[in-house]
């Protein structure tokens, strides 16, 4: 399974249940990386996307403790095991775990590869992911040129599991 995330230098994710920025290109590398393939979610994730609406192309599962949830167009789930036995039917790299806090923690254990948006910028935050340059189960394997959106440095970074 895969990771997907915008982290800040202090590896925040977002504040008061926003995402920290949207950068054009990382939504436009995260739509290419996930068009046809299946995305983890947590509701406040999903209420976070445009129009509230489940991400077009893509199947959505979304993960909530609230059993009267409904939403058209993705696949509600109320336990771990619950996505883990609707996720059998698909294959480990087709799967991206987009968030929040608590998906992220739950299913990083899981996951072998992580692709992170990384800025070079310290936002003011309550929302963290696990430091993978801290962690030494993952590996930094791969990093873009620095791109930057106004006055933003970040990169693209790929990073894997160590066997």
């Amino acid at each position: 399974m895969n990771i997907i995330a915008t982290v800040d230098k202090n590896w925040a994710i977002g504040n008061q249940g926003q995402l920290l920025v949207s950068i054009p290109e990382d939504q436009r590398l995260m739509r290419e990386e996930t068009l046809g393939k299946v995305l983890v979610m947590s509701r406040k994730t999903l209420e976070s996307l445009p129009g509230k609406q489940p991400l077009y192309g893509r199947t959505n599962i979304v993960l909530t403790k609230d059993r009267d949830y409904r939403v058209k167009g993705a696949v509600i789930c109320h336990s771990k095991d619950q996505v883990l036995a609707e996720l059998a039917k698909y294959h480990d790299q087709d799967v991206f775990i987009i968030g929040g806090h608590s998906i992220y923690e739950q299913f990083l254990p899981l996951c072998d590869t992580a692709h992170i948006t990384y800025i070079d910028y310290e936002y003011n935050a309550d929302t963290h992911m696990i430091n993978l340059d801290q962690d030494t189960q993952w590996e930094l394997t791969k990093e873009s040129d620095e791109q930057t959106y106004f006055n933003l440095c970040y990169t693209f970074r790929l990073y894997e599991r160590k066997n």
